[in-house]
C-alpha cells in the first residue's frame, strides 16, 4: 500500500509539531493550571504596596538578639527541665534536663520606644523606633528543611507555592518592564527553588533567582541580558517572528497556562533587556549612598550590595523581594549549634547594610508603603544543646520584626517566658504572620485561594488570623 504522506510532505506538515514538542519540554504543562491564569487584584486598600523579605538563613538566636532575658544570666550553668522540640519529636519526652546558657553579648535599651537590643546589631539598634517586633513567634518543623518550606510555602512537606508567588498572583506586577518577585541569592538547600516557587499556580508566578547564597553578590544578576550581535530592531523582528509562531501553535492546541507563560517569558525578556541592566548597576548611585550599606567594606560589601539591589528593584516596582543571607553548607548560616560566638560574624556583616536600607527607604518616601519583613524558619533555644556551647533550634517562641508599610513604629506584641524559650502571651504563628502581611497588601488571606487537583488551596490552608493590633 502506498504512503499516505511522501518524507518531504510529512516534514512540510510536521514542522510545527516539533517546536511544538520542544516547548511541551520546556513547560511540562498541565491541564489543571489553565484557569485562573491572572492576577486576582486586592481585595481592600492596602496599607503596603510591596514587601522586602530579609530572610535570616538558620535561625538568629532571639535570646542573643532582640529578646532580652535577665534570667539567663541569673541562672547560667544550672541544668533545669525543659521541653525540648527535639527531644520530644524523636522520643516523646517532655522536661528534659538542659544547661541554662547565658547570652555571651550585652544588652541596652535604644531608641523612645526603649527596646532593649544586644550589642550584635548597633546599627539596626538606632532605627528600632521604625521597628515593629513580634516577640512571641512559632513555627512548624524543627529541622531547617521543614521549617524552611513552611515559612516560605505554609507547608511542611507538600508541593505549595511560596509567598512570593502567591502575592503576584494576588496583586500582579507594578511593572511589566520587570519581574514581580524576586529572589536575591537563594539557598540551594532546604527546599530550594521550591522556596520561590509557584507550584500549582500558573508558571508566570514563580520567582525570578538572581545569585545563590554563598556566591559573590555580583553574580546576583542575569546571564546574557544584554544582547549585542544584533541591532534592537533585528531582535524585535526576531522576538516578533518566535511570537507568531508560538501564536499559531497555541490556538491550534487546547489552552495552557504554563504555555502561556514560557510565550510570555520571551516578551519580559525582550523589555529586561532594556530596562533590567541599568536596575541592577548599583554604579548609579553615590558612593554616599554606598558607603551607607556598608559597600566596599570587607565585611558588609557582599550583603550591602544585595541590600542596595533590593532597594532599587523595589524602587523600580519589583512587588515582592526576598534577600537571603545564607550559604549552601549543610549548616545554614545562623545555625550555631557548637559555636555560638559565630554569630557575632553574621551579626557584622548583616548589620549595617539593614539600617542602611532601612534609612534609604526612610529617606526616599518608600518606607511609609514598602514593608521590611526580617526573620527566619525559627530561633534557637536558650540552654546549651548537648552541654555545650552552642544552641539547637527552636520553633516555640522566638522573634521577628517588621518595619513600614502599616505596621506600628517602635512597638513589640507578644512575649515568651522568662528564659525566652517558648512564646506564652500574644502568640503568633506563622500561617498568622502569613495572613497579616497579604492583609497588610490587600489581600484577604481566606479569599486568595487557587483550585487545584479539586480542592481550593490558600497559602494559610485552613488556619491563620490576622494579627491587628500591630496595625498603625
Amino acid at each position: 500500500m502506498p504512503p499516505v504522506f511522501s518524507r518531504r510532505e510529512l516534514l512540510r506538515t510536521t514542522a510545527c509539531g516539533f517546536g511544538a514538542l520542544a516547548a511541551q519540554a520546556m513547560s511540562v504543562p498541565k491541564s489543571a493550571v489553565a484557569a485562573n491564569a491572572l492576577a486576582t487584584g486586592p481585595h481592600f486598600t492596602p496599607r503596603a504596596k510591596r514587601i522586602i523579605f530579609l530572610f535570616m538563613q538558620g535561625g538568629p538566636s532571639q535570646v542573643d538578639t532582640f529578646d532580652y532575658k535577665p534570667r539567663l544570666a541569673e541562672d547560667d550553668g544550672k541544668q533545669m527541665p525543659f521541653d525540648d522540640s527535639r527531644v520530644i519529636a524523636n522520643t516523646g519526652q517532655r522536661g528534659s534536663s538542659q544547661r541554662v546558657m547565658k547570652s555571651p553579648w550585652s544588652f541596652r535599651q535604644y531608641g523612645e520606644c526603649g527596646q532593649w537590643v544586644s550589642e550584635l546589631f548597633p546599627q539596626v539598634a538606632t532605627r528600632v523606633d521604625d521597628l515593629c517586633f513580634l516577640k512571641g513567634m512559632r513555627t512548624e518543623g524543627v529541622a531547617h528543611g521543614p521549617a524552611t518550606l513552611f515559612l516560605h510555602c505554609g507547608s511542611t512537606n507538600q508541593i505549595r507555592p511560596s509567598f512570593g508567588s502567591w502575592v503576584t498572583y494576588g496583586l500582579g506586577t507594578e511593572n511589566e518592564n520587570l519581574p514581580a518577585f524576586v529572589s536575591l541569592a537563594p539557598s540551594a538547600g532546604n527546599g530550594g527553588p521550591r522556596n520561590y516557587g509557584a507550584a500549582f499556580l500558573p508558571a508566570r508566578f514563580q520567582g525570578t533567582a538572581l545569585g545563590r547564597a554563598g556566591s559573590p553578590a555580583e553574580q546576583a544578576t542575569i546571564r546574557n541580558l544584554r544582547r549585542l550581535d544584533d541591532s534592537s530592531a533585528q531582535q524585535r523582528r526576531q522576538l516578533d517572528l518566535i511570537r507568531d509562531l508560538n501564536a499559531e501553535q497555541a490556538a491550534a492546541a487546547p489552552p495552557d497556562a504554563e504555555f502561556d507563560a514560557l510565550i510570555d517569558s520571551y516578551e519580559l525578556a525582550w523589555r529586561m533587556q532594556a530596562h533590567v541592566p541599568d536596575v541592577l548597576d548599583l554604579g548609579f548611585e553615590s558612593q554616599a549612598t554606598q558607603s551607607l550599606y556598608g559597600i566596599g567594606e570587607r565585611e558588609t560589601d557582599q550583603y550591602g550590595r544585595l541590600c542596595l539591589m533590593a532597594r532599587r528593584l523595589c524602587e523600580a516596582g519589583t512587588r515582592f523581594i526576598q534577600v537571603t543571607y545564607g550559604d549552601n553548607t549543610a549548616n545554614p548560616a545562623w545555625d550555631q549549634h557548637s559555636n555560638l560566638p559565630k554569630h557575632a560574624d553574621h551579626a557584622r556583616a548583616v548589620d549595617k547594610p539593614i539600617a542602611g536600607l532601612l534609612t534609604d527607604l526612610a529617606q526616599r518616601g518608600l518606607l511609609d508603603d514598602t514593608l521590611v519583613w526580617w526573620g527566619a524558619e525559627f530561633g534557637r533555644t536558650p540552654y546549651a544543646e548537648k552541654n555545650g556551647t552552642g544552641r539547637d533550634h527552636n520553633p516555640q517562641g522566638f522573634t521577628t520584626w517588621l518595619a513600614g508599610g502599616g505596621v506600628k513604629a517602635g512597638f513589640s506584641f507578644g512575649e515568651t517566658d522568662e528564659f525566652g524559650h517558648q512564646a506564652v502571651r500574644d502568640k503568633v504563628h506563622m500561617h498568622d504572620l502569613h495572613a497579616t502581611l497579604l492583609e497588610l497588601l490587600g489581600l484577604d488571606h481566606e479569599r486568595l485561594t487557587y483550585r487545584s487537583a479539586g480542592r481550593d488551596f490558600r497559602l494559610t490552608d485552613v488556619h491563620g488570623r490576622v494579627v491587628e493590633p500591630i496595625f498603625a
